[in-house]
């Protein structure tokens, strides 16, 4: 189980300092949770990831399934012995898989909408996803859903009491419910239908449950306001440890703030907030202002592996052959262990002849700046500047 505690809540917005304490140690809130997807954050060890001050790690449900399967994790002795990470961890729940290889998948787009029309030709130049529409290669049920495994092509349900039972065999601190994350080009009707669905499974996982993991469950309702309402309301009157925000969040993210603070005023102030799949630098400081206690998100460890560096001079290109005749660190204000040793031209040379360290030591300072970043934040909060 875990308890949490709010230390200080800002007079100047919704943000709060928190501990959230559980069996592997305490997170200090509000705190970025770097992903480990195959219980690992690419290109890093566990030791390696711990050193960029990262608090706690997210690994997913439905890739562990898939491999090792979550028999070899059980067998190890648990996530944390598996992998050597001995601070906390959470699982997802596979929800957001069942937009990532369905709608996701079929018209090309992400939890932000780039652009109010798609013309991903995959998608038969459809703009709109109405209510009884189901994704080319999966299949939505009101009991689960039917996957396609990227692996060997075979068939796999998950549902409510399989993702509860995957999650606990993994054994991470902090698992979710098992819902539907709705795709940005869902209609108000496809919406609300899937809310029903991902409040029946909400039940179903509560009574599921039979290990002393925290469980956490999932507010969907699109871009709606009233679903959104409707949502928070009915999962916070369950037994939830904490809660977790999901679905897409608009066009361009330009309303994110306003739709995250629906859904917080209707959670109980006492127990955490996490963000699911949200973390920009433009959106972090946002989401902590309007009441976010945790957020997941690979961009940090995804940019990494294209060659970008996050410093306080903006994002840098180190493929680019400019990159070649700097000779200083990747940030002259970070402290980090690979700003203290290596340069932009070792960086960028690595980049530029395929090496795969230039990957792990990019990786390890967009951590840390992160880390670093939101560390910055908690601070202002406690002097009461944010």
């Amino acid at each position: 189980m875990i308890s949490f505690k709010i230390l200080k809540k800002s007079k100047e917005s919704n943000a709060r300092i928190g501990f959230l304490e559980t069996s592997h140690g305490v997170v200090e809130t509000p705190c970025l949770v770097p992903v480990a997807t195959q219980a690992v954050v690419k290109t890093l060890t566990s030791e390696e990831a711990s050193e960029t001050r990262s608090q706690i790690l997210i690994s997913n449900t439905f890739h562990l399934h898939l491999k090792p399967g979550e028999k070899v994790l059980e067998k190890s002795g648990g996530i944390h012995k598996f992998m050597n990470w001995k601070r906390p961890i959470m699982t997802d729940s596979g929800g957001f898989q069942v937009f990532s290889l369905g709608f996701g998948r079929d018209f090309g787009i992400g939890k932000v909408l780039k652009s109010s029309i798609n013309n991903n030709p995959q998608a038969g130049g459809k703009k709109v996803i109405q209510e009884g529409d189901q994704p080319q290669k999966i299949k939505i049920t009101q009991d689960g859903v039917y996957f396609q495994s990227p692996i060997d092509g075979s068939k796999l349900f998950l549902g409510p009491k399989e993702s509860i039972k995957i999650q606990e065999k993994i054994g991470a601190d902090i698992i979710f419910s098992f819902d539907e994350c709705t795709p940005p080009l869902a209609s108000y009707e496809y919406t609300k239908k899937s809310l029903i669905k991902t409040h029946n499974w909400a039940k179903s996982c509560l009574d599921i449950k039979k290990t002393n993991q925290a469980l956490f469950g999932i507010v969907q309702g699109g871009r709606h306001k009233d679903l959104r309402h409707e949502s928070a309301k009915f999962i916070s009157a369950l037994p939830f440890d904490g809660f977790g925000i999901g679905g897409e969040f608009g066009k361009e993210g330009n309303k994110m703030s306003e739709m995250i603070e629906w859904v917080v005023d209707e959670l109980p102030e006492k127990k955490p907030r996490h963000l699911l799949g949200i973390g920009y630098l433009k959106d972090i400081e946002m989401a902590i202002k309007s009441g976010i206690d945790l957020f997941d998100c690979t961009v940090p460890t995804h940019y990494a592996r294209r060659g970008i560096a996050f410093t306080s001079e903006g994002k840098l290109d180190l493929k680019q052959i400019n990159f070649l005749k700097k000779r200083e660190p990747l940030d002259k204000e970070c402290v980090c262990n690979v700003c203290l040793v290596y340069k932009k031209d070792y960086v960028s040379h690595l980049l530029r002849a395929g090496e795969l360290t230039a990957f792990k030591l990019l990786t390890f300072h967009n951590l840390y700046y992160f880390n670093n970043f939101v560390e910055n934040i908690r601070t202002k909060i406690k002097k009461g500047e944010i």
